[in-house]
């Protein structure tokens, strides 16, 4: 059995589309903002969403052209107030393009969503072709290495765990595998991205049954350590640790600047 047998098991309720759909169109009235791109991020795209996860949407938007123009720059993040089922916040599109120049993995995780919620398509289309060129395999790399092992570290260490923080683990260490093994950024769904690198059997019938417990179970149920996926997260991240790749020659922000400058000015045209 692969992992995406028991993968898309908590679709987007109808009723949470529509007031998603109208908190964004509440975002753009009150910022006076254009909202170029939104999507699902967390653990519903990732495809492991608990009964009660809640949603996280991320978006980028598009300023009007007089407000890139000021002395000092705006805040160039929008957060909506937090509750029991929605998590909305988004970034401006210069910062969006900064993060991509530099392989930003989130904003090309938001850009590979399986749950688009609204998007400029023809925006959107190139935003993915921008981030994708400027893919550099170190800085997703380490990035994933990274969250990794702070997952690890702050909560898989202890005689019960949040069942939920083994995928936490899991799923970074797996964008590293394939980082390892291609030259392109890892899926963001997990069952692709497992399907694709993932052949320890043992490590894949442990998964399964894990997936089934936290698709059933609430974000905080926690239980005893797991020792198949603990022994394969001690020799995976021992692994990854010694194949970390060179440093990537960084590509020239000029495209990214052009598409910005296109951006704005076209809202005067």
């Amino acid at each position: 059995m692969s992992p995406q047998k028991l993968i898309s098991a908590h679709p987007i309720a109808p009723e949470v589309r529509q007031r998603i759909e109208h908190e964004l169109d509440l975002i753009e009235h009150e910022h006076l903002v254009q909202i170029l791109y939104a999507c699902e991020s967390g653990s519903r795209a990732w495809g492991f969403a608990s009964p009660d996860s809640d949603y996280d949407v991320r978006f980028v938007y598009l300023r009007r052209p007089e407000r890139y123009l000021t002395v000092r720059p705006e805040r160039d993040v929008i957060e909506r107030p937090v509750d029991a089922v929605l998590d909305i916040s988004g970034w401006d599109l210069r910062k969006a393009l900064d993060l991509g120049g530099d392989s930003n993995p989130t904003l090309l995780e938001w850009l590979d969503s399986p749950v688009v919620y609204r998007q400029q398509a023809e925006r959107a289309a190139q935003l993915r072709e921008l981030a994708k060129a400027y893919f550099a395999r170190d800085r997703a790399y380490h990035h994933y290495l990274s969250m990794a092992r702070k997952n690890d570290r702050e909560h898989l260490h202890g005689e019960t765990v949040r069942l939920k923080k083994y995928l936490y683990v899991l799923r970074p260490l797996l964008a590293a595998r394939w980082v390892r093994q291609r030259d392109d950024a890892p899926p963001m769904v997990f069952a692709d991205l497992a399907e694709a690198v993932l052949h320890e059997l043992d490590v894949i019938d442990a998964i399964n049954e894990l997936l089934a417990v936290k698709m059933r179970a609430g974000e905080a149920e926690r239980g005893p350590a797991w020792p198949a996926l603990r022994a394969f997260i001690d020799v995976e991240l021992d692994l990854a640790t010694r194949m970390a790749p060179a440093k990537d020659e960084r590509r020239p922000l000029a495209e990214l600047n052009i598409f910005l400058a296109d951006c704005v000015l076209s809202q005067l045209a």
